[in-house]
């Protein structure tokens, strides 16, 4: 086998001397013309602690919250987007994630304030475009002692037919990580 040159931990990245300008710039190009940026321009309020809320929840709004169910309305906005234009897959599985906790907290209450999230599962069916109203429903399918499932649907607003875009289930385990 070949020896392996050893990379410095403090040592900066820059490009391999392996690849040719050419086909440097090709990648480039190709990235960028999906939404990648080489020097990313980032906002300073998506950066640091608690960007994953300001991401969430700048795009999604509580219709009602009842015992067990839980309704919100989520604008499409850029934020969540992939290179496509589409609804990101991990935008679909934060806003499934908060919609989910949410609920499960309706019914789990205060005296189990401890929830853990064992698993959660996306079906993506259809996709939500840019600047799309998207109705996403929770509802705790199970709620037992030390167990909550809850199911998330994702449907495109009456305007656009109401179609089903993205299915989610998350379990909950009512106790602290530590006794699992």
């Amino acid at each position: 086998m070949g020896s392996r040159k050893e990379i410095p931990a403090g040592a900066a990245t820059g490009v391999s001397g392996g690849i040719s300008p050419e086909h440097y710039r090709t990648v480039i190009e190709f990235l960028e013309d999906w939404g990648w940026e080489a020097v990313p321009s980032m906002k300073a309020e998506y950066k640091g602690e608690g960007v994953y809320s300001k991401l969430v929840g700048g795009v999604l709004k509580l219709i009602s919250a009842h015992n067990g169910r839980i309704s919100c309305i989520l604008n499409v906005k850029p934020p969540i987007l992939n290179g496509t234009g589409r609804m990101h897959g991990m935008g679909v599985a934060s806003v499934a994630e908060r919609v989910a906790i949410g609920c499960a907290k309706t019914v789990v209450g205060k005296e189990k304030d401890n929830l853990f999230l064992g698993e959660l599962s996306v079906s993506f069916l259809s996709s939500a475009p840019r600047n799309a109203e998207v109705v996403v429903n929770g509802c705790v399918v199970k709620s037992g002692r030390n167990l909550t499932i809850v199911d998330v649907s994702f449907r495109s607003d009456e305007e656009s037919g109401g179609r089903l875009l993205y299915l989610s289930r998350a379990t909950f385990y009512n106790m602290p990580l530590s006794t699992l």
